[in-house]
């Protein structure tokens, strides 16, 4: 699930001084020298809405001659300010997505706001996130519902998602369940509430993620067989593996499950003393 990330060292905005002062004596010096005021104000505007793309405007002036944004991202030259900016922003050592919780590192870098429609964000760090490459491929260029509401979370700028805000509801029998769902965290303000589910939604994570809680699952029942055996206390070993899990980050799927597991009685009952299936 996402999960909160610190905000890039370098500064959006002194990026946008140092990359127009690098074409200072270039054929498009006077195109980046005439746009340099008013796209210090879209990257502050972006940074003081969050990101939203509710509140953030697309630059229409600038359109016909995107690309010279988009070179600045696409083809960064070799010795270009940006070039290893883009590089540090990819070299991220997470072990996971921070948009879906996909266990390994992010092999891509995707933009909140898609740099085609806003290409003045292009190589603006706070708007560069890893992400896997399922995640990018699922999310496209979308970024508003039918309703114009801004679909999918920001690592950086929603510090919420430093807790836990989903939580997965483990359906019946317990011998093998028939539903996994997920759902925000119930304690949420409505508002984000709203925007967790969008996120879930957006990025299809029901589908993609029922085979891990099913295997999950499996593994769990495994684990209750072995404890019993061995005389161990079930609840405390699955209250272990969640707190294991949590050191990483609380929005991991791993500890989501085990949350799960640790906050329903009737299936810590049955681990510890219902009769488990005995072929797994």
């Amino acid at each position: 699930m996402v999960t909160s990330l610190p905000l890039p060292q370098t500064c959006s905005i002194a990026l946008i001084d140092q990359v127009v002062q690098e074409r200072a004596n270039g054929v498009n010096a006077a195109w980046f020298n005439g746009h340099a005021d008013e796209w210090r104000v879209r990257v502050e505007a972006y940074i003081a809405a969050r990101g939203n793309p509710e509140e953030v405007p697309t630059w229409d002036a600038i359109m016909a001659n995107r690309k010279r944004f988009l070179n600045l991202y696409n083809s960064p030259g070799k010795d270009s300010v940006q070039r290893p900016i883009l590089a540090g922003l990819r070299d991220r050592k997470l072990q996971y997505c921070p948009s879906c919780g996909e266990e390994g590192t992010p092999n891509t870098l995707d933009h909140y706001l898609p740099k085609d429609g806003y290409p003045h964000f292009a190589i603006s760090p706070v708007n560069l996130t890893p992400m896997c490459d399922i995640c990018q491929q699922i999310k496209g260029v979308q970024v508003l519902d039918d309703q114009d509401r801004r679909i999918y979370l920001h690592p950086y700028f929603d510090d919420f998602l430093s807790a836990q805000v989903l939580r997965l509801i483990i359906g019946r029998p317990f011998e093998a369940p028939e539903e996994f769902s997920l759902e925000p965290d119930p304690d949420l303000p409505e508002d984000l509430k709203e925007i967790t589910q969008r996120h879930i939604g957006g990025l299809d994570l029901v589908r993609r993620y029922s085979h891990f809680f099913r295997d999950s699952y499996i593994r769990l029942l495994k684990l209750a067989h072995k404890a019993r055996d061995t005389g161990q206390n079930v609840p405390n070993l699955i209250e272990t593996f969640k707190e294991v899990h949590g050191m990483r980050s609380a929005n991991v799927w791993p500890h989501i499950f085990y949350s799960a597991v640790a906050e329903d009685g009737d299936l810590l009952e049955y681990l510890a003393n219902g009769v488990l299936p005995d072929q797994l």
